[in-house]
Order: structure tokens, then sequence, then C-alpha cells
């Protein structure tokens, strides 16, 4: 499970919104295709959900909190009704499925987000009450069948932090899945059963960092943190300029032209069009 997010996926819905209080809608500007009645009417099956997505504008629709697998069925039916719309499907998960049922619902994906907690078996299943090899077989699937793939990992202190097995993780990513599929290393915060640890520190992060791109990825990151240089920079793996200057969700400067570096027209891999 994912630490950060432990309300949503841990609480009872009545747990956290009261259904004698106030109700929820949705207050954003709505385009004139679909009135604020309209939505506020909405059952959000598979085909209103799309509908409410392709009126609004959005390119695209991200399946996360909590972990879609969980309600496989609907998830998969959305990415149905939402690819009908020429709209793209983004699919964040711990990545935990068997293989068919994950290439019936990957044929309709556009990308994927994959949690992939520690490289450890005996960790992992201390951790996630998981295991490893089928998070693993998932990545694999994905970039197989052509899914845009990035792949995040929370170091958690005394669990996920030994460097000797960030090595191995990224020199198997490398050598299974590519250098350019991205690798996120995330910052822990003490959260739900763990509030007995302490932060990551942020030496570790940026030697997580260091390990990664010495294994030959192109593209690694730190995420859950401020203050570290270049934290969220994307350099061209041609040239090694910065190509992409980040903050937070903010985008400072990008220059990639058709996904090219600007500076010397190598090709970027990235999904640069909606």
């Amino acid at each position: 499970m994912n630490w950060q997010n432990w309300e949503i996926s841990q609480k009872k819905p009545e747990e956290t919104k009261d259904p004698r209080g106030p109700e929820y809608r949705l207050t954003v500007p709505v385009p004139p295709a679909l009135s604020l009645a309209q939505v506020r009417s909405l059952s959000l099956l598979p085909g209103d959900m799309a509908e409410v997505a392709d009126s609004l504008g959005c390119p695209s629709v991200s399946y996360t909190y909590s972990e879609p697998i969980a309600y496989y069925e609907y998830t998969q039916d959305c990415c149905r009704a939402v690819r009908e719309r020429d709209l793209k499907n983004i699919l964040a998960s711990c990545g935990s499925i068997e293989e068919r049922p994950l290439r019936d619902l990957a044929q309709y994906v556009d990308a994927a987000h994959i949690d992939l907690k520690g490289f450890d078996d005996d960790v992992y299943r201390k951790l996630n009450s998981g295991r490893l090899n089928p998070i693993l077989n998932t990545l694999k699937t994905l970039r197989s069948m052509g899914v845009w793939l990035e792949v995040i990992n929370l170091i958690v202190p005394t669990y996920t932090d030994n460097i000797e097995v960030v090595k191995r993780m990224c020199n198997w990513l490398v050598e299974n899945l590519g250098p350019d599929v991205p690798l996120h290393f995330s910052k822990f915060h003490p959260q739900h059963k763990l509030t007995h640890l302490p932060p990551t520190p942020v030496d570790t992060l940026v030697r997580a960092r260091e390990v990664a791109r010495s294994a030959g990825l192109h593209f690694v990151y730190i995420g859950n943190v401020l203050g570290v240089p270049e934290a969220e920079t994307t350099f061209c793996p041609n040239c090694k300029r910065a190509i992409i200057e980040r903050e937070i969700y903010a985008i400072k400067s990008m220059k990639i032209d058709d996904g090219k570096c600007s500076y010397c027209n190598a090709t970027v891999p990235g999904v640069w069009k909606a």
C-alpha cells in the first residue's frame, strides 16, 4: 500500500464524508456542451465519466487513489469508454496483477506509473504483504505492449534504503526495460503504521539517484522533497543539457521541439503530444 495516502485506502466511506452533511459538487466552470445541472445528475458510470472528461477538455484520465486494480472491472470499462472518445488512459498502480487480466486491461492503457516498492522479496512481503516477481512481470508486460512506463520507488528507511539493493534494482531496470524508462525516487514521510520511522534523508535520495545514473538510466528524478538541485529536471541523453525544468507540478522551461532536443536535435523518448 501507499503509506502517503493511507486515509483513503483504510477508512470506510462513511468515515471520510458525513452523508448527512452538504453535498460535494463539481464547481469548476463547465463548457456549454455540458451544463452544471447535467454534471450533477451524472452517475459516473463509465460512459458518463468519459463524457465529463471530454466535455471539460481533459486530454487524459488517470486511475489512481486508491488502487485501480482493486476495482478492475470498473477501471477496464472506463478505459474502453475513454478510448472510444480518443482520449488517453493513465494507470497508477502497485502492479500486483496476473498477466492475463493485465494484458486485457493494458490494450486500452496509454501510460502507466508503477510503484516498485523495493527489490527484495522478503522486504516486499513484510512491508507490502505482496511479492516482488509479479510486479517485475507487470513492468515487462507493459513495456512489451508499448505502454509508456514510469517507475516510482519510495525509499523507506530500514526497509528499502539499502544502496546495494537499489543498485540491483537499477541494473534490472536497465537490462529488462531499457535505459529510457524514467525512475522516480520518492521521499518517505512517517504515516499510518510507520510513524516510528524517520523521513528519508535527502542524502540517501541523492545517492540513489547517483547509483541509478551510473547504472545507465537516462531519466532519474527525486520526488516528495524541496530544495534538491535538479531533482525534477530532464536532461537530454545525447548532449546532457537540461531540456525540461520543473517545480513541483509546474514546467518552468521546456527545450523540446516535436519530440527532439532543441539543442542537438536528438530524439527524446517520451509522449510529447496528447
